[in-house]
């Protein structure tokens, strides 16, 4: 089994991470959308004050990396400017919402994500820095495999629940009560001590046989989860991804003239709003076969400095080779920061070459081990025959 010290803080605005390319600064989306100016803006942040490279993240997140230490002022203060910024840390720390992208006009969704996140940026909560809340009240849960700890969602009959992340059921609550009992279990979840132990997570607490109090637990199922999501054309507008969630300032310019809005997504891709045919662009995947949909890969070596190997190369060299059933993770170490579910085939890079596993997570047994990049690619049968 890989075992590997997890950092316990994600990086943000005005608490970046140093990473092997530079500081990685965080923007989270007020409302998981950003503006055709607010857009256009990142592009251009990005190209002046960083390397060039913007990750989508699994938390519906934009990442400018490669940022110099003395360009991090003057791009913090580009994003002022754009409105994106917190007024303090620990604010920032704290508004980790998730918002389903697939909500229409006349949606409680823009106005639950607003309130909430005021309501975080107003209490004293001390929560963990990869705590989080979902918005996802739709009549199918988007969200639902996506990492959060306090959900806002819909049971099978169409009414709000909140639930915690874990549990099977949620409680019922009317519109004007739906922020409140959120904080409320987030509260609980404090007090109760799931901030310690190396916890950090509803789920883990839950696990831990805590149980939730009566007050805050209910009987309500939640809604059907949606089937997963695709580039493609929806009733919102278009949905695109790019290579490996990294997306090029060329490609956010050209999405920010076409849409007033861009939607943020836990999936690595944005959500175009109002376009009604796909963009076309070298930089953004639009076709729901293309196989690099299949391969997840980590910003890998020399980009991080845990990683062991360019984790990218090899995916989008592997990629094409897959079954159209099967998936492809490759982790530049044992954190596997871009995926922590189990895929087809894990290729965790050491520094004795790749371990194999197959049908797992980074953390599991390899069933092969110190395999070289040009082994995997000269035997189809390593990752084409699993």
């Amino acid at each position: 089994m890989n075992e590997v010290a997890i950092k316990g803080w994600c990086p943000g605005a005005l608490r970046p991470m140093l990473s092997g390319d530079g500081l990685v600064v965080r923007i989270r989306p007020y409302g998981g959308r950003l503006s055709a100016q607010q857009a256009a803006g990142i592009a251009d942040l990005a190209e002046r004050h960083g390397n060039g490279l913007i990750d989508l993240t699994s938390r519906a997140n934009l990442q400018i990396r490669g940022v110099r230490d003395d360009g991090h002022q003057a791009l913090i203060e580009g994003l002022s400017q754009l409105g994106l910024l917190d007024p303090d840390p620990e604010t920032e720390r704290r508004r980790n919402v998730l918002v389903s992208p697939f909500w229409r006009d006349g949606d409680d969704t823009p106005s639950l994500a607003a309130e909430l996140e005021q309501a975080l940026a107003d209490c004293a909560l001390d929560l963990p820095t990869k705590f989080g809340f979902a918005i996802d009240d739709g009549e199918e849960r988007a969200l639902a495999t996506a990492s959060a700890d306090v959900r806002i969602e819909r049971d099978r009959a169409g009414n709000l629940i909140v639930r915690a992340d874990g549990a099977e059921f949620g409680r019922p609550v009317s519109r004007d009560q739906a922020v409140a009992a959120a904080l409320a279990l987030a509260g609980w979840f404090v007090a109760s001590g799931g901030a310690s132990g190396g916890r950090g997570r509803m789920a883990a607490h839950l696990r831990a046989v805590v149980r939730l109090p009566d007050a805050l637990r209910g009987h309500a199922q939640p809604a059907p989860v949606m089937a997963g999501m695709l580039p493609g054309l929806y009733p919102q507008g278009a949905l695109v991804g790019a290579a490996f969630g990294q997306l090029t300032p060329s490609a956010l310019h050209h999405l920010s003239g076409l849409a007033p809005t861009l939607r943020t997504t836990p999936w690595r891709m944005v959500l175009a709003e109002g376009l009604g045919a796909m963009p076309r662009h070298n930089d953004l995947i639009t076709r729901p076969d293309d196989p690099l949909l299949r391969a997840t890969a980590c910003s890998g070596a020399p980009r991080c400095r845990e990683a062991h190997a360019d984790t990218r190369e090899l995916a989008a060299a592997l990629a094409p080779r897959l079954a159209l059933d099967a998936n492809l993770h490759v982790s530049g170490c044992a954190k596997g920061c871009a995926h922590s579910g189990p895929a087809t085939i894990t290729l965790v890079a050491t520094a004795a070459g790749y371990d194999l596993v197959s049908k797992g997570t980074t953390r599991d047994a390899p069933v092969r081990r110190g395999l070289s990049a040009a082994e995997l690619l000269a035997s189809p049968s390593i990752v084409g025959g699993h």
